[in-house]
């Protein structure tokens, strides 16, 4: 053993002596240590549910893709940016739901990848094969090139080997042109009806007892049938007039809560209106509406609402001590994760992960709810600048507040409200 060896011998041997002494001459030393070390763990577990301030910019995300679901932690602020990190590759004809611009905001996120597939188009007798994953059958009969009018019916069906078709078939039942004169307005109508008589009632047709119709109600209608409602004697005047398409709700179990995907834009229709005059010296002095029917239906804006809702514990422990109902635990994930990303000590206007506490704006949002000011959560506890809880107990009273300046009146008020100006 070298001289510079047995002399750091020496100094260790004596170092670890005279830590022994001082621990026996103060015996409290190492408990008290490590009663300030646990106190500080619990601290940062109940400010921050255990989890790092680092992390605060990570989010738990469930994905599904090519027939597998993967849940996994991702740092990426956009679902675009969660496939790149993950390197999944997508075709044009794929589809990613929701969009990949849709911002990450809120854990357990659910994002789901369709891949595209062959889908056979049966259409006046021809077989049209498109590569594509859109659910609405619609917009399949475009992607073939196929023109659909609102009145027809296009719905998916599985093939079959007798038909020649391998995998799932889009049917197109067309409906029947119909030329329709009314009251010397020429207009096109499409229809499934068999009969003048079922057309005319289709289209909710009010006849006169001095109306008369060609052909015959029995008729059978065949495409390009002219028919024909007369009035005779009567000043008449027709407008087309556009019909708004209806929205149609699709409760999807495959998306988180208050995620929207639109999966068909809609499109608007068209009436008919048809008015009845009276004249005066060559004048029009009264108009009065004797017909109103649609000729052309307006195809709905078909729209997916995720209703999972899958909310960390540490989330759900703080909204319950806050007093705040169990069935509003969406609705304040919801606002809480877009305000603030369950920050408490979160200034308005800062980005990623949560800073430790660094005072309070004067002015400007604060806190997980952005109370603007901080102080304003005063009132629910002195600890209102660290402490979720007493944050939250701001919010639900904020939230639940029924005045003329904000009729919120409970947290889906202002769940509501946030869904259409990104802010409360």
């Amino acid at each position: 053993m070298t001289y510079s060896h047995r002399r750091f011998k020496t100094r260790y041997v004596a170092l670890r002596r005279r830590n022994r002494a001082r621990l026996k001459a103060r015996p409290y030393l190492l408990p008290v240590a490590g009663l300030l070390f646990g106190v500080a763990i619990v601290f940062a577990a109940v400010l921050f549910g255990g989890r790092p301030v680092s992390d605060f910019n990570s989010h738990v995300v469930d994905i599904s893709v090519d027939d597998s679901q993967r849940v996994l932690p991702t740092r990426a602020s956009t679902v675009a940016g969660l496939l790149v990190n993950l390197h999944i590759k997508l075709a044009p004809e794929d589809v990613v739901e929701p969009a990949a611009d849709t911002p990450i905001l809120e854990d357990n996120f659910r994002v789901n990848i369709y891949r595209a597939k062959p889908v056979t188009v049966l259409n006046d007798g021809k077989k049209i094969v498109v590569l594509t994953a859109k659910k609405s059958a619609r917009l399949v009969a475009e992607e073939a090139g196929v023109t659909v009018y609102p009145e027809d019916r296009v719905s998916f069906a599985r093939g079959t080997l007798a038909e020649g078709v391998l995998g799932e078939k889009l049917v197109i039942d067309p409906a029947t042109p119909v030329a329709l004169n009314l009251y010397g307005t020429l207009v096109t109508v499409r229809t499934h009806a068999k009969t003048v008589g079922e057309l005319l009632d289709q289209k909710q047709v009010k006849l006169a007892a001095s109306d008369q119709v060609q052909p015959a109600p029995a008729t059978p209608l065949t495409p390009g049938l002219p028919v024909f409602v007369v009035r005779s004697g009567t000043q008449i005047q027709s407008a087309e007039e556009p019909v708004e398409p209806p929205t149609q709700t699709v409760n999807d179990a495959s998306l988180s809560f208050g995620t929207t995907v639109v999966r068909q834009a809609g499109m608007p229709g068209k009436k008919l209106v048809t008015y009845q005059l009276e004249l005066r010296n060559g004048q029009i002095v009264k108009r009065q509406i004797i017909q109103q029917i649609v000729i052309q239906e307006p195809v709905p804006r078909i729209v997916a609402v995720g209703k999972t809702v899958n909310i960390p514990a540490d989330k759900t422990v703080w909204m319950a001590a806050a007093g705040i109902k169990s069935s509003d635990y969406a609705y304040v994930n919801y606002i809480i994760s877009r305000e603030s990303g369950w920050c408490p000590t979160k200034w308005q206007g800062e980005y990623g992960s949560c800073p430790p506490y660094h005072g309070v704006p004067s002015s400007g949002g604060y806190g997980l709810g952005q109370a603007t000011p901080g102080s304003k959560m005063t009132a629910f506890g002195a600890d209102w600048a660290t402490n979720p809880v007493t944050q939250l107990k701001w919010a639900s009273s904020y939230a639940n507040t029924c005045v003329s300046y904000r009729m919120y009146c409970g947290w889906q008020g202002a769940y509501n409200h946030w869904l259409s100006y990104h802010n409360w």
